[in-house]
C-alpha cells in the first residue's frame, strides 16, 4: 500500500479507490465479497489509508488479513451514502483519483456523481506495475499452483481415453483440481479431434475416438489467491494421425524456444517471436492464431502479456504463459503451456510435466 501511495502521488493522483477483486486482495489481503454495496480501500496519497465497508461486511473485513494491517476501517450503515463517505475523506478540490480496472460501472458512476470536478483514470496504471513483478513469496506460492495443477495433469491417464465424452472427462478433472490443492476451478478445456482446434472449446458431449488427439487446458485458484494454467496435448488410446504428428514436433521445437529465449533484458515481443520464427519456418504461420503467454499471478490472465508489439523488458519475477499452438480447423490441433518465472540469469519452469506427446493406453 505504501508504494502504491508514493506511485499514485507522483503520477499527480489525489488518491487510489480500489473495489473488491484481485488489487483490492493483493494490497490488503482481503478477498472482499463483489456486492452492489461500496467496499472501497481509500489509498489518499497525502494521507493514511482507509478501508471503507459496508457495516454488515466489518467483522468479515476485520477478520481478514486487512485487519492486522496498519489500516484503518470505517463502516456504513444502510442509510448511509457511502460515495458522499469516500468523497469526504479526499482532499478538497482534488483534481484526479484512479478507480481499480474492473470497478462496476455502477460505483464508477456513482463517484462521478460523488466527485464531479475529479479527473477518473485508471489504477491499473499503478498497480500493473507492482503486480507484474512478483516477490520470493509470491513466486512460492505461483510455485505450488503449478506443483498442484502438474498433479492433475499426472493422473490424466485415470480419465482420458476413448467412449468417453469431453464432458465426462472434464468433470474428473474439475473434482481432481480441487483435491490436489485448489479452492476453485477457473477452467477445464478437453478438446478431442477438431474440437482441438478452437483454443476455447472448454467441454461437450462428444464421445473421445481412438487414436485422437485432444487438448487438455486446465487451471484453477488456490487458497493464497495464486492461479495455475497448464496445457498439455494427449492421444487418446491409439496411433495419432500423420499430420498431426508431423506438426506437434513443430510445436515441441516452439515452445522449447520461446522458453529458452527468456532471461532479464529481452523484451516481452521477442519471446513471442521465439515461438512463432519455428511455426512459421515450418509452414504452419497461419495456423498459431493468438500471442504466445500472458501474465499470471492473482488472476489468470494479467501483465505481461507476450505478443508481438509489447516492447516491455523482462525483469526477474515476471510469471507468465508460454503456450503456442497449432489449429487444423475441422482436424485437430495442440497446444503446449507451460507457466514460467524470469530469474536474474534466466527462466525457470514452474511446471514441469512432460511436454512430449503422450499416448494414454486405455
Amino acid at each position: 500500500m505504501a508504494t502504491a501511495r508514493e506511485r499514485a502521488a507522483e503520477a499527480g493522483l489525489g488518491a487510489l479507490l480500489i473495489s473488491p477483486g484481485p488489487d483490492l486482495r493483493y494490497l490488503t489481503g482481503y478477498d472482499a465479497k463483489p456486492l452492489e454495496r461500496l467496499t472501497c480501500l481509500v489509498l489518499r496519497a497525502d494521507g493514511e489509508p482507509v478501508l471503507v465497508v459496508p457495516r454488515l461486511e466489518r467483522a468479515a473485513a476485520q477478520a481478514s488479513p486487512a485487519g492486522g494491517l496498519d489500516l484503518e476501517i470505517v463502516s456504513w450503515n444502510e442509510t448511509d451514502d457511502p460515495y458522499a463517505l469516500v468523497a469526504g475523506m479526499l482532499p478538497s478540490g482534488v483534481r484526479r483519483v484512479a478507480l481499480d480496472d474492473h470497478m462496476w460501472a455502477e460505483k464508477v458512476l456513482a463517484f462521478r456523481r460523488a466527485l464531479p470536478d475529479a479527473e477518473q483514470v485508471l489504477a491499473g496504471e499503478i498497480l500493473r506495475e507492482l503486480r507484474m513483478r512478483k516477490s520470493p513469496a509470491e513466486i512460492e506460492a505461483l510455485r505450488r499452483a503449478g506443483a498442484a495443477i502438474d498433479r492433475v495433469h499426472a493422473r490424466m491417464g485415470e480419465w482420458l481415453r476413448p467412449g468417453r465424452t469431453e464432458r465426462e472427462v472434464g468433470e474428473d478433472i474439475a473434482e481432481a483440481i480441487l483435491a490436489e490443492g485448489h479452492v476453485t476451478v477457473d477452467f477445464v478445456i478437453v478438446g478431442s479431434g477438431p474440437n482441438g482446434a478452437s483454443p476455447h472449446h472448454e467441454v461437450s458431449d462428444r464421445v473421445i475416438e481412438p487414436g485422437e488427439p485432444v487438448v487438455v487446458d486446465i487451471g484453477g485458484t488456490t487458497a493464497e489467491g495464486y492461479c495455475s494454467d497448464e496445457t498439455r496435448t494427449y492421444v487418446a488410446d491409439g496411433t495419432p494421425p500423420d499430420d498431426f504428428l508431423a506438426y506437434y514436433d513443430v510445436l515441441l521445437q516452439a515452445q522449447l524456444a520461446a522458453c529458452a529465449h527468456v532471461r532479464p533484458g529481452v523484451t516481452a515481443e521477442s519471446v513471442d517471436q521465439a515461438a512463432r520464427a519455428v511455426i512459421s519456418k515450418a509452414g504452419y504461420g497461419e495456423r498459431f492464431i493468438h500471442r504466445t503467454g500472458h501474465g499470471i499471478g492473482m488472476q489468470g490472465h494479467e501483465d505481461p502479456y507476450i505478443v508481438e508489439g509489447n516492447k516491455l523488458e523482462l525483469e526477474p519475477g515476471m510469471t507468465f504463459s508460454i503456450e503456442p499452438g497449432i489449429y487444423i480447423e475441422g482436424r485437430h490441433g495442440a497446444r503446449i503451456e507451460d507457466i514460467v518465472v524470469v530469474t536474474d540469469d534466466g527462466v525457470e519452469r514452474l511446471n514441469l510435466r512432460p511436454r512430449e506427446l503422450m499416448v494414454l493406453k486405455g
